[in-house]
Formats: structure tokens, sequence, C-alpha cells
């Protein structure tokens, strides 16, 4: 008896035979040159005893999904009777041969026995293979191998218990293949076409407006969060700092004491901060007439920092894009080479929690001979071995990510990934690390202040999770009752913090929690809005945060501006898909009433959107022409000391630029709660994208196109992006893909506004003239570049004025725009492509501009407003005291009150 299997990959193929053969198989090449027929016997009882197998693979989707030939090019219909143009079905061209294979395996076969991935899309392709196989034999049995790791114990239990394939699972993936292609191309088009008739920018760029039910949600967060940045303004406050300082015995340090026993204790104001001068300084008044601190309360009691929760994919994304420094979709990349390679379980999953028979301890002590871990696996095989804490989700398909074999000799990301997974894993199974805090609550004319203090007792986890961190200061001893004088106690000003822009991280908590994709599309989705040039990536001291281009503020704002009941870039409307896609799974629902449910909806907001789509051209005209468009979210947090620049520092210096007159630096930033930031480099990366209607990138690496290819969903991998947004077609002859990306000013006056969009720089010829005026009016000034770099000794034409005259943000090259001069890119034109700056100085020149404009909005508002958007009164503290005489702003309606 013969049994024909089948695997999703040809490396994965080869990996089971392996096992299943005992290395003792013989291969025959197939009709695809990639994937290779293993010959072998195994026992299966079920099936009378030894039976002959062979073991092929596909590689990715058999098949593909189009429009007929009367919808599938884009001036051939209305876009919007792609909502029910008859869809054709088919095996792909590059699977051909792959389907020739499998149906010349499946003539003499009694059964298939499937063994792609464990998730909707490995029952999908599964599905696929079956169907491919009936053509032929239409009574072969379908097996399911459901398996989580490509290791001996699993792969046989598999072979030995196989399941039925997952039908309704089959089904939902290929609702989600018709809707997307359907909403996808509808959308793309309409945008396409629409927009390139009345915006000559984008025509003449040839630029693909894409669209995708996940790529639209997924831009919307980027969008809404950027708004947050740029509208936020901040506010000031002011708090009480009481410090103490005495030696860890508990006494007021002396000139004998060692100076490594003297501490110096920072106790917090209870009440944290107060906006409203006057009334902190009432109250600090108050502490220095009663300076006399009493200790109400030493409380000390034992701590825990808890383990980390088992593994998921969503977690493994997040975590890895923070700590790792790596993008989501690399992490999941090189995790599924690692699951190919049989180090790693399916990393695919949503369970953070593990089966009670689960074998921890032979998976531990694989990693007993490790140079770096392997005495601590040793210790948790000896006996200090605890069981991980359980999650809240079980998927019941596949365990949380965990290594599975020792893995030695790998490198860059892979090695990495291979051992974060490694160090948490081992960390999940030790104990938690223990710690004793202390806190002291002081009382000072009745306001209370409290100091904290944490010593780690046990590390325990922490040993081997080296990316956690738990540290604590020594409190010296306090006891209650007892009274001392403060060393200081002093009235500190500080602001409202500014939002952070999104990092990769915080995206992919956000798409999560929304529902937008699937803990294996996430990443997929983050990738797809920078390389349509939605979204770019801006480099802070060691974080990466995602920027909006002007074309994707643009469409969003267009969009929301349209009053749907469901906004296309807000998550609500995937969410409901996905938990259609749910109901399908579970049986609660079909495929057509699914497909039909969405369509009509989709529909709807298609007919608003085009009724409406004026609104979206003025939105998106607005930002592609506005020559300040796109880069205040960027100053704002890169020189405004935003809530937390990462390590950064500002170190843009004005003497580096010298002329006529020698300028001071910029005014640093306030203080207070924020803190500084850095140079920016811009860029976004641009990756290959295949539009398949089923694809989902794994298989094989699609290449990078100048244009796509005609749809398929075949053996060009099981792209992880279940998007698609219809790019295929555009009817553009040149790159569909051109950069949009955050407009920059040519300077002068009269001078045209820079084009963001199209391939080349967009620089004007000729060089700057000497009468060039700045965005003052006033006739430009010829400096000389000093800092030490590529363009040093180049001299450029400036505003005259100094800095703290209000000197505008004009720059231009005296020599005209880069190009060819070490490599740089134009100075203050778009930037190509990837949109990163040209130089150091390109970025530091556009820091210096922005860092103008935010100074110059600061001295235009004048005096600061109250809450009632009231200008201030200014007002003179007349109560006799340390303030008597000092200038305060107040709301001219309300009495000072605490906030």
């Amino acid at each position: 008896m013969k049994i024909l299997c089948v695997a999703e990959k040809p490396s994965i193929a080869k990996s089971i035979t392996s096992i299943l053969s005992s290395n003792s198989s013989t291969n025959r090449p197939g009709r695809d040159k990639y994937c290779r027929n293993y010959d072998f016997q195994y026992r299966l009882p079920d099936f009378g005893g030894t039976v002959d197998m062979t073991m092929t693979s596909v590689r990715g989707h058999l098949t593909e999904i189009d429009f007929g030939e009367d919808h599938r090019k884009w001036y051939s219909c209305d876009p919007a009777t792609l909502f029910d143009a008859p869809i054709e079905t088919r095996v792909s061209k590059d699977g051909a041969a792959i389907g020739l294979n499998l149906r010349t395996e499946a003539r003499g076969a009694a059964a298939v026995m499937i063994w792609t991935d464990c998730d909707r899309e490995g029952e999908h392709i599964g599905a696929e293979i079956v169907a491919e196989c009936r053509r032929v034999n239409r009574n072969i049995r379908v097996l399911r191998a459901r398996f989580s790791a490509i290791i001996a114990n699993q792969i046989h239990r598999a072979a030995q218990n196989t399941v039925e394939l997952d039908w309704l699972s089959a089904d939902a993936v290929e609702a989600r293949i018709h809707l997307d292609l359907r909403i996808g191309a509808a959308f793309t088009r309409m945008q396409t076409m629409s927009l390139r008739s009345r915006v000559p920018e984008l025509d003449a760029a040839k630029q693909l407006v894409s669209y995708g039910p996940c790529q639209f949600p997924t831009l919307g967060f980027v969008v809404d969060r950027y708004e947050k940045v740029i509208n936020f303004v901040p506010e000031p406050f002011w708090h009480i700092a009481v410090t103490k300082q005495r030696t860890l015995a508990g006494a007021d340090p002396t000139p004998d004491d060692d100076p490594a026993d003297i501490k110096v204790v920072s106790f917090l104001w209870d009440r944290g901060h107060v906006f409203d001068r006057t009334t902190a300084e009432i109250l600090l008044e108050g502490c220095i007439e009663e300076p006399l601190a009493t200790v109400r309360k030493v409380n000390s009691k034992q701590t825990k920092k808890w383990k980390p929760y088992p593994l998921t994919t969503v977690e493994l994304q997040k975590s890895g894009s923070r700590l790792l420094r790596l993008a989501p979709k690399k992490i999941l990349d090189a995790a599924e080479s690692l699951y190919q390679k049989g180090f790693l379980s399916y990393p695919r999953t949503e369970t953070d929690q593990y089966d009670k028979d689960f074998d921890f301890q032979t998976l531990i002590a694989k990693q007993t001979n490790d140079t770096q871990w392997g005495a601590i696996a040793q210790r948790l095989v000896d006996g200090e071995f605890e069981r991980p804490r359980n999650g809240k989700k079980n998927d019941k398909a596949h365990p949380p990510i965990h290594p599975t074999a020792h893995a030695n000799g790998l490198n860059g990301d892979e090695k990495r990934v291979y051992d974060y997974v490694t160090r948490r894993f081992l960390g999940s199974c030790w104990k938690d690390a223990l710690g004793r805090q202390t806190t002291v609550e002081i009382d000072i004319a009745q306001e209370i202040f409290r100091a904290s203090g944490l010593i780690v007792q046990q590390r325990n986890f922490l040993e081997v999770c080296t990316y956690e961190r738990w540290e604590g200061t020594i409190l010296p001893e306090f006891f209650e009752g007892e009274q001392f004088l403060p060393t200081s106690c002093e009235l500190k000003e500080g602001a409202t913090s500014r939002p952070k822009l999104l990092t990769e991280a915080d995206l992919v908590n956000l798409m999560d929690k929304n529902g937008i994709g699937t803990d294996a599309t996430i990443a997929e989705h983050i990738a797809k809005v920078i390389d349509r040039n939605y979204v770019m990536k801006v480099q802070e001291g060691r974080s990466t945060y995602l920027v909006p281009s002007t074309l994707g503020i643009g469409l969003v704002e267009g969009y929301n501006r349209i009053n749907f009941e469901k906004s296309l870039s807000k998550p609500l409307l995937r969410r409901e898909t996905e938990y259609r896609m749910s109901l399908i799974c579970a049986g609660q629902r079909t495929k057509q009433e699914t497909i039909n449910e969405s369509i009509e909806e989709y529909r709807a907001v298609y007919a608003m959107a085009k009724r409406d789509f004026n609104t979206i051209v003025e939105a998106v005209t607005r930002y592609l022409r506005d020559p300040n468009a796109g880069q205040e979210a960027m100053a704002a947090q890169l020189l405004d000391d935003g809530d937390g620049g990462d390590d950064g520092d500002d170190d843009f210096n004005d003497e580096d630029f010298r002329g006529p007159d020698p300028d001071p630096r910029p005014a640093p930033g306030r203080g207070g709660a924020r803190r500084g930031a850095s140079t920016a480099t811009r860029g976004a990366a641009r990756g290959s994208s295949t539009r398949g209607t089923a694809t989902r990138g794994r298989g094989k690496a699609a290449a990078r196109r100048p244009r796509a290819a005609p749809a398929s969903s075949a053996t060009r991998a099981r792209d992880d992006d279940d998007d698609d947004d219809d790019d295929d077609d555009d009817p553009s002859d040149g790159d569909n893909d051109a950069p949009m990306v955050p407009a920059v000013r040519r300077r002068g006056a009269g001078a045209a506004l820079s084009s963001n969009v199209g391939r080349g720089t967009g620089a004007p010829s000729g060089l700057a003239s000497s009468d060039q005026p700045c965005d003052c009016g006033l006739p430009s000034v010829e400096r000389t570049v000093v800092k030490e770099g590529p363009n040093t000794g180049r001299k450029f034409r400036s505003c005259p004025k100094r800095m703290d005259e209000g000197r505008c943000d004009f720059f231009e090259w005296s020599d005209g725009p880069s190009s060819g001069r070490n490599g740089e890119g134009p100075s203050r034109v778009t930037p190509a492509k990837r949109a990163q700056p040209a130089s150091e100085e390109t970025s530091t020149s556009w820091i210096s501009r922005m860092h103008a404009r935010t100074e110059s909005r600061a001295r235009e508002s004048g005096a600061p407003r109250c809450e009632c958007d009231l200008e201030a009164k200014l007002q003179t503290v007349n109560k006799d005291g340390p303030n008597k005489g000092r200038k305060f702003y107040s709301c001219t309606k309300e009495a000072v009150r605490l906030r």
C-alpha cells in the first residue's frame, strides 16, 4: 500500500523524511526542480503494518484567483463592478509542475497524508493539495498529520495519529481570499484612478494608491498617534522635591564617614504635582516655615518580580522588536527558519500556557551543554525547576514557542531570536525573583512625601533572562516617629510630556488588541504600509519610530472627514471580518454567507467614499503641497524633548555653520519630565510585494520587482500578508511605488513647492543666487559648514538673522543641490526612494530648520492660555515671604484651585 505525504515546503519534506525513514530513504527528482520525491517504508498499524511512503512537497499555495478577462485590466470596467465580478480559480503558472507531480504520485496511492503547517492557511493549502490529487484519484483517502515541532517524538506521533483535514478553516481562508481580492481591487483602482486624474503630482509619479482591508487600519493607528504628537500642547507644572542625606545606619553624615555609606534619599510629593505655580509656592512656603520632617510610617515587605509568561507569536514580535531591535517581520522570518531547521517549535501560536503533560525536562536537558546558559539549565534539571505560569490563552493547536533542540553555529538574526526564545523559556521554568521593598513616609507641614528602596535578594530567572532589569536603591535606616531636617526642600518645574510616535512594538500591540490581522500576519501588514510608502521609519537614538508620509496622512484624514458609520481607517470593519472568519471555523456560518455580508458592508462604504471623494482629494492635495506638512511630529519629538527620546542627545550645534555673525546654540528645551532627543535618520524599508490572492510569504522569497507579476497565490510562497490591494495590474508603465514622504520646502520667495512624489529628486538646476531672499524676505547670507563630515567647507545660504532673533528655516547649498557629491542626495528636496537624509549635514540642517520653526511658534504664541482658552493674566505675589514680588500667570475668571 502506498501513502503519498505532502509537506508545505521542500525543507520540511526533507526533515520529516529524515525522521520517519531513520535516514534511509531514496530520493528522486520531482516535476518541479525544488520539490523532490522521497521514497521509504514506514510502519502504520492502522494500515496493516508496513506501508510504502512517498514524501513530496508544494511551495506554498498551488492556486491563484483573479477576475476574468472582462474585469482584469484596470480600465476594463467600473471598479464598483468588482464586488460582483466572476472570479476564476486556477493552478498558477509556477505551480503547474508541482500540480503535475502531485497527480503523478497520487494515481497509485491509497491515501494522501497532509503535512502542511497546522494553522488556517495550512488547512487551505492542504485542501488545494487534496483537490489536485482527486483530479486523478477521486477515492483517495485524506489524512491530516498534526505537529508543532519537527522533532522525532512529535513527527512519529503525528504519523500514527492522523485526523481529518479541517475543511471549515480552509473555507474561512478562501472567504478571506475572495473578500480581500474584491475589496482591495475595487478600492485600489478607484483611489488610484480618481487621485491621479485630479492630483498632477500623483499622476506624474505614476503612484499606485493601494488599499487593503488591513493596510488602512494599520496606517490609521500610525496617523492617529502622529496627530496626537503634533497637536499636543505641553503644560507646565510644579512639585516640591525633598531630599535627606544620611548614612546607611541612619545618622547624619560626618567628615569621617565613608562616602560609600552616605546616601541621598529623594522623597516624592504625595500630590505628584500641581498646575498652578502660586499654589505650589504657597505649599512650599508652608514646608519652609515648618521644615521639621516626621517619619509617619516605615514599611518593609517581601516583593517579587514575576517570571515571564510562555511565549506567543504576538509577544515574540513585541518583545523582539523592543529588545532585539528587529522589525517584526524579520523576527518571524528568523523564527520560521529556525522552526524548519528543527530548533524551535511552530512559531505561530496564540497559546501562553503549557499542557499538563508537557515534557519540560527533556527540552531543558538539551540545553545543559551550552556555554552561555548550560549551567543554569543543569540547575533546573537538578531540582530548581518550577512550572511556568499559565497565561489566559490556549488555541488548542500549538504550545507556546520554545526551543526544541540545542543550536550551534547560528549567527545573525537567527542567533538573536533563538537566544531570546531559549533564555525566556529557561527563565519561565525557574523561580520568580525575590526582593525586599522598603517605603518611608514623612510629613512636613501636613504635606506627605514618600521614598522607596529595593534590595534584590534572589535573582533567580533574571540570571538567564538577561533582557530583564530589576534594580533598586538601598534606603538608609529610618524609624517611625523620628524627626529630622531635610537636606533640601525646593520647588521644581516640569511640563507634561507629549506622547511618543509609535514604535513597531507599539503598533503590533495595537493591531493585536483591535483584531487587525492575525498573530502570523501582523508583521506583514506593517511591512506592507512601509513598502507602500504610507509610513516611514525615523531613527531616534536606539529606537525606531513610525511616521506617516504626506500621502498616508492625507488619505486617512480624507476618509475620516467622510461621515462613515464605520471608517475605513479604523479597525471596526476588519475586526468584524475576522470575527466572521472565526464563525466559519466554528461551523456557525457558511463561507458564502460571510462573503455576501461583508461585500454588502464594503459596497455601502465604497459608494459613500466615491460620492464624497472630493474630500479625500482635498486632504491629499493639501498635504502633498504643504511645504511643512508631515514634519511637525518629527520636529516636536526630536527637538521638543518629547516623552523620552531613547538615550537621545540633541547634538545640533549652530556653531557648525559659520557666517557673518557668530550664532549661539539654540535654547535648550525645557526640563521637567522630558528628555533630550537626537538627530533623525529617515528610511522606509522597501521589500518585495506580491499581490497573490492567497499568498502568505512562507516558502520561497519573492524577488524585488519594478512591477508586480500577475496575481498568483501559488508557489510564490505562503505570504503572511492576507491583504490584497490589487497592485499588479496598475496601468502605469513606471515604478508605481514612488516614495511619498513629508515634503521639504524649496526655499526662497516665489519658489515652487517641491513635489514629494516621483522618482527623481526634484532638485532645481543651477546654483543658489547670491541675492536669493530667505523666508523672511531678507537677502540670504552665505555661511560655511565647519562641522567635520563629507560637507566640511561647503558653502550654503541661510537667513541673515541670529537664532535668537527669530531666524527662519531657509536653507540652500551655494553650489546647488547635492548630486554625486560624496554620494549625497539633495539637501532640501524630497528624499529619493528610502527617504533617508542624504548626509549627516542634511539631517542636521533639517533639524535646525525645525528647531527654528518650533522656537518661532513659541515666541509668536505670546502669553500662556488658561484651561478656559483665555489669555492668562499676569499677576504679582503680594504675600510676605520668599516669593513676594514674583510674577505669575493665572486664569482671569477663576480663583486658584488645586488639580
